[in-house]
């Protein structure tokens, strides 16, 4: 199979588990908002059992999403065959008793243990806050819910974009590479699509994640304005989305590198990154009570982006030992062109300006003039990576181009 088929077959499987995640996803959170309205205006006194019920009814939608995808894709012999799938029914993945083989296969049990592991100590590192938050009691419960508020908004994009595109390129990076190999190792032309797609990939992760940054530091006061009035927009809610920006950034890129670096780690490799995720959730949780103590809310923020800085060292540290052999380096989509980098710069300073003598006025002239100043500021950044990034213009033009006639294939 060349190159190319490879990227095409790789390219579908990663297009329609993204569209599977983002419309299962969307299904879910809209059925689970519209039980809970239902249920907080007709029986109020139900308290938390509304949320209770809502969570169910979006983990069960959620998984009958993904349950019928399967069962299409397995009464589907051509996709099958296309996927190479290791299953051909659904009864093969329930537990069975057989005389001619073992109850427990140990291998696939002792691989599924590790990242069981690695999954637990995952949400402690993602979710430690709320730990420490509620055993803790580091904040009353006026600064919780602006943290809860402000976390909710600017977690929508990590949970709507960057998770979705995490997981359906992992699937890419474990159909195309090999576990247990390095880049030497393997087929080169399943290297060079590898490393191409995740240069790509990178690029597009560092441009989003800075584009939010620039544009969220001058727009936050005003969108929490917006969505919550003064009550948000006046304390400390919007140094708390300021910062949040940046924990975006961080948080699209290391997306993408944890991504390849799970689909490219054998068992063992696995194995030792699980005790260094440990070491660095004892860390984390320490770090953000100091932290909270020390300087409030923002405190958490500050322990987060710590956290994803550690942790985007590591996975930088993996791809580059595994290319180190060969030819490509696709870390250069961490670099941007001088150009590029100084319309960002431009574009933070004549938006915080124009934040500093309009965005103060509570007037909506004053607010619909600064949404214009970051509206052609945006244009200009856009137009101006549209113009540099020839790279990453190519690779989207030639993934959308190979959507589409799949699409009309099909």
């Amino acid at each position: 199979m060349g190159s190319q088929e490879v990227l095409g077959q790789a390219a579908r499987l990663a297009s329609s588990g993204l569209l599977l995640q983002v419309l299962a996803e969307s299904m879910s959170v809209i059925l689970r908002s519209v039980l809970t309205a239902l249920l907080v205006l007709w029986l109020p006194h139900w308290g938390l059992y509304i949320f209770s019920l809502a969570q169910l009814l979006y983990t069960t939608v959620l998984v009958l999403c993904y349950a019928i995808y399967l069962i299409q894709l397995l009464r589907s012999p051509e996709s099958a065959k296309q996927l190479t799938l290791p299953v051909s029914r659904v009864t093969q993945l329930l537990p069975s008793i057989s005389r001619s083989r073992a109850f427990v296969n140990w291998k696939e049990a002792g691989l599924a243990w590790s990242f069981f592991k690695q999954s637990f100590l995952k949400q402690i590192l993602t979710e430690g806050e709320r730990y420490v938050m509620t055993f803790l009691n580091v904040l009353n419960f006026g600064d919780q819910g602006v943290y809860d508020i402000v976390n909710n908004l600017g977690s929508l994009v990590a949970r709507l974009i960057f998770q979705p595109v995490e997981e359906s390129f992992y699937l890419f990076f474990a159909k195309v590479l090999e576990r247990e190999k390095d880049a030497s190792l393997q087929k080169q032309d399943d290297v060079a699509v590898a490393a191409a797609v995740l240069e790509s990939l990178l690029k597009l992760a560092l441009l989003t994640g800075l584009t939010m940054t620039v544009f969220g530091f001058a727009y936050s006061q005003l969108a929490l304005d917006i969505y919550g009035g003064a009550m948000l927009s006046s304390g400390s809610g919007p140094v708390l989305m300021r910062c949040y920006c940046l924990y975006v950034l961080l948080l699209a890129i290391n997306g993408v590198t944890e991504c390849f670096m799970f689909a490219a780690m054998s068992k063992e490799e696995v194995d030792r990154y699980n005790f260094t995720m440990l070491a660095l959730s004892s860390s984390f949780l320490v770090l953000s009570y100091l932290l909270t103590s020390w300087c409030g809310s923002v405190g958490f923020i500050m322990a987060n982006c710590f956290n994803m800085g550690i942790r985007i060292t590591q996975s930088l540290s993996f791809i580059h030992h595994y290319f180190r052999e060969s030819p490509h380096r696709p870390l250069a989509g961490l670099r941007l062109s001088p150009v590029l980098l100084g319309v960002f710069i431009l574009s933070a300073g004549i938006t915080s300006v124009s934040e500093a003598f309009l965005c103060c006025e509570r007037g909506w002239p004053a607010r619909l003039a600064h949404i214009a100043v970051g509206t052609i500021c945006l244009g200009v950044t856009l137009g101006t990576a549209f113009l540099t990034e020839t790279k990453l213009i190519h690779f989207l033009r030639t993934q959308l181009g190979r959507s589409r006639l799949s699409d009309k294939m099909t």
